[in-house]
């Protein structure tokens, strides 16, 4: 076999072997000799495995001979975007428990109120910008997955091939992004619900701990969201220079027209931070391609900053667009508009900072290693 990764291959190990007539045989030469003790996820065991201490395992070869690692990766792509939405699921029900428990917790009273009770905490206004938060970034995260799973849907049943080959650079583009921003929402945005819960979110009962521990796993298996960040930057944004970003870019770019064309006042300054986002997006896009020539490291460093500025700006576009759909076809459009606003105002607005430690942050993490190291 050829070394390295390049040898392996991958076998399929039964827990009991089949015989000729399709029944059950005698139990396989392989068993589970402990379980991990994990963070979270604790209702999904994790095992360490042992083969061959009764003479040796039978397992039967996937696919081709040294072909191994290409059938993982095959799982492990398809698998990125059910882990986003698993990120995307995780965080809907931790915002679902912070905003329940917010509306129950009673604690201090109202500003400006002189009531003798106590109000509940959802009145206060940093529990309502918590909650706010958690919503719109599991909102984001959410319709960057719908986003991609439709382009994936249109990439594998399109009968025109046009169309099918922009679906499958779509959803190229797209699936780094759902898998590593939407699990790093999951993270964050559990995170918030603990906050919210105040003391009680420390003390494993009321649950919003067990979120706060599953999600952690999200942002590591199935590919690290560096790892993400890495392929995003090398392979995705460099595939046909640039061409599938600069088809989304101007795609979002319809979406910012329309909500400053439409002059409602709800809308406030979402328009121009979008604008201003896409901007910085298309800047460290183009500094990037620059930099994955003539010094890769450059362009590596900035690789995890860019796919936050890339989910974010993505992200608040997509809501600006749910509430444009909703202006047309919804009474009580107020919702996703103020979501959308939010979003921009709160999250997307942070897009020229991430754009500056897109560009200029590479020569001090290049340079590390006198600090790292000493």
């Amino acid at each position: 076999a050829p070394a390295g990764t390049r040898g392996i291959s991958l076998f399929l190990v039964p827990k009991f072997l089949v015989n000729a007539d399709g029944s059950l045989g005698a139990r396989n030469d392989i068993g589970a000799s402990g379980i991990e003790h994990k963070l979270g996820m604790h209702a999904s065991p994790t095992c360490t495995m042992v083969m061959g201490d009764a003479g040796g395992a039978i397992g039967y070869l996937v696919g081709e001979e040294n072909r191994g690692m290409a059938c993982m990766f095959t799982m492990m792509n398809q698998a990125r975007l059910g882990v986003g939405i698993e990120g995307v699921g995780i965080a809907e029900r931790a915002y679902q428990q912070a905003l329940a428990y917010a509306q129950d917790r009673k604690q201090g009273r109202a500003p400006g109120t002189k009531s003798d009770t106590s109000d509940a905490i959802i009145v206060h206004p940093d529990v309502k910008r918590m909650l706010l938060q958690m919503r719109s970034m599991t909102a984001a995260a959410r319709s960057i997955c719908y986003a991609t799973a439709v382009a994936i849907d249109v990439s594998e049943r399109a009968e025109n091939a046009e169309i099918q080959g922009k679906a499958t650079a779509r959803a190229a583009l797209l699936t780094p992004i759902a898998k590593a921003f939407s699990t790093d929402i999951g993270n964050e945005v559990a995170s918030l619900g603990v906050q919210v819960h105040g003391g009680m979110g420390f003390i494993e009962e009321t649950g919003a701990a067990q979120h706060f521990r599953d999600a952690r796993i999200t942002s590591i298996y199935e590919g690290t969201n560096g790892i993400q960040s890495i392929d995003l930057v090398t392979r995705k944004l460099g595939a046909n220079g640039g061409e599938s970003v600069w088809s989304l870019l101007e795609e979002l770019s319809g979406i910012v027209d329309r909500v400053e064309a439409s002059n409602d006042p709800a809308f406030r300054t979402t328009g121009i931070r979008l604008r201003d986002a896409l901007d910085s997006l298309g800047r460290a896009s183009r500094w990037l391609l620059e930099k994955l020539g003539s010094a890769p490291n450059d362009a590596l460093a900035g690789a995890t900053p860019y796919l936050r500025l890339f989910g974010s700006t993505l992200g608040g576009c997509m809501l600006a667009n749910e509430a444009l759909a909703a202006k047309d076809q919804v009474d009580d459009d107020k919702r996703y508009i103020t979501l959308a606003r939010f979003f921009a105002e709160n999250v997307t607005v942070q897009s020229s900072s991430l754009e500056r430690t897109v560009i200029d942050g590479a020569d001090a993490v290049n340079g590390a290693d006198a600090i790292l190291l000493a």
